[in-house]
């Protein structure tokens, strides 16, 4: 039902489609409708409805594909932007009737999908090119885009996108990165995007043929402070800007057509909307010990020329700290997701797991931590909820993003290591995923940018 409600707004955004296209978009359509009617599960035939969307979008998705890319500058109206949530007082964690079916939506796509190929993703420090293609029939670099623009939804949606953000990742984290980083473009253009930059690059990222894109904050240092920034931007005579620095980590940084870069302007850090193929902008694979499967990528930038419409939100302070911020509940729900993996793991191991005769979950010191881990967790997730409720609403969230990053770096990292010692000798070994979780919830506390809500 969800793939079908944000495929169906991307398909009739645009009048204007040649007939082949119109055809495959009526094709897809129909399809989803079909998936979605219970009948098909009465008559067993729901692998096959889910099958046949797959090889049509696929399809889809290689003839648009080999046409190549061209971000043609185009001029545009009035920026569009996603009102604020009403707020009616209370704090209420229970998710509406669309976050509930896009939740569901997306926890299925992860349990079925990411979850089994995420050890040997996880060994070729890569996502496979048709789960990336699949991933896209669901719509997720929709949810940040305002309706007017061919968007998912009519309000601002940051409690939505770290709903699916948790989902995702207890599939696997770094496969959710991979799915999510264009997500976090098409966010940050529809939040700060001037009319003119929405009209450029928002279509791609409603259609079919969504382009790999990166949000690149974090820089090869220690003690990385992302309001202090090594990237310099300096202006041209021309109005225009030259970049110069090194980002780190950036995810599918090989293959991505489009970045916002974060880079020192006068003293005070801004964002740069920078294409791939723009002279000086150079690319090498940088796999690190965790989110392997999101291909991270060390980005350069040797003198690039931007124009001055490369500069998002008009270098405004409060946009690059709103955007941090954004980033670091993204991450919060990535370790949310990731450590009720750990939790959902470790249970039944323990309780299968004999040791002198019972079962070693009957040893206090088994049970404490195995509690732990549940506090831990539901501190997290209850502190991530609130700043994205309060971004929504359009309060300031500074205080509570601050208290869920602070979790999600002291706990997030114990929970992945009480996971691994839960299962002794056994959580040190690729066999079992708890090593991979260890590694994949040390970058959550540790990392800036990459994602947004």
């Amino acid at each position: 039902m969800a793939t079908n409600t944000t495929y169906n707004k991307a398909a009739n955004k645009n009048g204007n489609k040649s007939a082949a296209d119109k055809s495959m978009a009526l094709g897809l359509r129909a399809l989803n409708k079909f998936a979605s009617s219970s009948t098909i599960d009465k008559f067993k035939l729901r692998k096959p409805a889910e099958k046949a969307i797959y090889q049509a979008s696929k399809n889809g998705f290689k003839a648009a594909g080999a046409v190549g890319r061209q971000f043609a500058t185009k001029k545009g109206d009035k920026p569009a932007r996603q009102p604020n949530a009403k707020s009616y007082g209370l704090f209420d964690l229970t998710p509406t009737e669309e976050q509930q079916m896009l939740v569901e939506a997306f926890g299925d796509f992860a349990q079925s999908e990411l979850k089994p190929i995420a050890g040997q993703a996880d060994h070729d420090c890569a996502a496979p090119v048709e789960l990336l293609a699949q991933s896209t029939e669901l719509g997720v670099t929709m949810i940040g885009v305002p309706e007017q623009l061919g968007g998912a939804v009519d309000e601002r949606s940051a409690v939505t996108s770290t709903l699916i953000t948790e989902a995702l990742a207890h599939g696997d984290m770094g496969l959710a990165v991979a799915v999510l980083a264009p997500a976090a473009v098409s966010t940050a253009l529809g939040l700060w995007g001037d009319g003119d930059q929405q009209a450029t690059y928002l279509p791609e990222f409603v259609g079919e043929n969504v382009p790999a894109a990166a949000l690149a904050v974090m820089e090869p240092r220690p003690v990385f402070d992302p309001f202090k920034l090594d990237t310099k931007a300096t202006r041209n005579m021309d109005g225009g800007f030259t970049l110069t620095g090194t980002k780190s980590l950036v995810p599918r940084g090989a293959e991505a057509e489009l970045f916002v870069i974060a880079a020192d302007l006068d003293g005070k850090p801004a964002l740069f909307i920078v294409e791939s193929k723009t002279d000086g902008v150079g690319l090498t694979s940088e796999p690190a010990m965790g989110i392997r499967a999101a291909a991270t990528a060390t980005l350069t930038l040797e003198d690039v020329k931007l124009p001055a419409g490369a500069l998002l939100g008009d270098a405004d302070p409060a946009v690059y700290a709103e955007c941090i911020r954004l980033g670091r509940i993204a991450w919060a729900a990535l370790a949310a997701g990731t450590g009720r993996a750990v939790q959902d793991y470790v249970i039944p191991y323990v309780n299968d797991r004999q040791a002198f005769g019972e079962p070693i979950s009957h040893r206090q010191a088994v049970a404490f931590m195995v509690s732990n881990i549940a506090i831990e967790l539901e501190g997290i997730r209850l502190a991530t909820y609130r700043a994205a409720s309060r971004a929504d609403r359009g309060d300031d969230f500074s205080r509570e993003a601050a208290i869920a990053r602070q979790l999600t770096a002291k706990y997030g990292m114990q929970i992945g290591s009480d996971g691994v010692q839960l299962l002794g000798g056994h959580g040190y070994i690729k066999e079992h995923p708890v090593e991979r979780w260890y590694r994949d919830l040390r970058a959550a506390g540790l990392m800036e940018g990459v994602l947004l809500v």
